[in-house]
């Protein structure tokens, strides 16, 4: 497994070893040794796998919650997403920066969000397939949405011919301001 920093230091991008012939390929998709000792440094358990099937141009997102708080580790195993992290800790010198990071069935890549990030992802294929791990449950009650156009976040989408398709969650949701945030 190849971990490779971004411009936010604590989200990474992980790219497992493959191993494919005409027959296909074979790939390690988790080792809890190998991702505490590369990527989080620190003991890390999943409760929870979600897994999310979309058409070209929806955008779910920008999601967090306020309680039970969820580090993720995201890939798509069907399509291609273009998938974003914004950091909305407080206290961190990244505070209301974002990070994008192209996934595919493809690429194979991963991406690791810890705690304190809302996360978003647009589909940029026909369709994708998107599975994700979660360090906690789902609360429903403790969710938050952030507009994705949110121009204090400035997040630059991929979006094609104005392609944008969203919840009614996502329609309606908050807008971001680092000067009055509080997570």
């Amino acid at each position: 497994m190849k971990v490779i920093d971004t411009s936010i230091p604590d989200v990474k991008i992980i790219e497992p070893s493959v191993f494919g012939d005409e027959r296909g390929f074979f790939m390690e998709t988790w080792n809890q040794k190998v991702f505490e000792e590369k990527v989080t440094g620190k003991p890390t358990t999943f409760v929870q796998d979600n897994h999310s099937k979309s058409k070209k141009g929806i955008l779910r997102g920008l999601h967090y919650q306020i309680e039970n708080t969820q580090g993720k580790l995201v890939r798509v195993v069907s399509g291609e997403v273009f998938d974003v992290a914004v950091d909305i800790r407080k206290d961190s010198p990244t505070f209301g920066k974002w990070v994008g990071e192209y996934l595919s069935a493809e690429n194979k890549r991963q991406l690791w969000i810890p705690e304190g990030f809302a996360h978003g992802f647009y589909v940029t294929s026909d369709e994708a397939e998107f599975v994700y791990k979660c360090t906690d449950f789902y609360n429903p009650k403790a969710e938050i949405s952030i507009r994705w156009d949110d121009l204090d976040i400035g997040i630059n989408w991929p979006v094609e011919n104005d392609l944008v398709i969203l919840s009614d969650k996502d329609e309606n949701a908050d807008l971001f301001s680092m000067e009055t945030y509080v997570r």
